[in-house]
């Protein structure tokens, strides 16, 4: 598979400790792709309701083949976790739709601290998958282009 021009990708910091492991592990997949230095563009944002807006900036730039969004909306007390991922899922659904920029949902929405630490690992390794994603679709684009 051939890398893309440029991938984007928008982290999250709460929850931080999950959200590295997720950046290192999906930029450790783009490397062993052969996709690397200046050709990923990572900004970062306070929490996951933040992260819609930072993939459409960087998607609407048009810099970008695919843009990954990195996260993880933790289940707490109160239904806020509910509120927050499902506004997340639909926002990054429509500004792939409205951008025609693949957008990779690697947002994690675990009910416990010990689900999302598994997901950051092994088969269940979320950043591996949304890299692989991101360099699939980037790749399919490119294709659909040429027609």
């Amino acid at each position: 598979m051939r890398a893309p021009r440029k991938i984007g990708i928008a982290v999250s910091r709460f929850n931080e400790e999950i959200t590295k492991r997720l950046l290192a592990s999906c930029l450790k997949t783009l490397a062993a792709a052969g996709w690397r230095g200046p050709r990923a563009r990572v900004v970062s944002v306070p929490g996951g309701y933040e992260l819609p807006w930072a993939v459409a900036e960087l998607a609407r730039s048009g810099r970008y083949e695919a843009v990954i969004a990195l996260g993880c909306v933790l289940k707490g007390r109160t239904r806020q976790n509910e509120h927050i991922a499902r506004s997340l899922v639909a926002s990054l659904h429509k500004i792939s739709l409205d951008t025609r920029v693949p957008v990779i949902l690697g947002v994690l929405t675990p009910d416990t601290w010990e689900q999302a630490v598994a997901r950051t690992r092994g088969a269940l390794d979320r950043g591996r998958e949304a890299a692989l994603a991101a360099l699939e679709m980037a790749a399919l684009r490119e294709e659909l282009r040429r027609g």
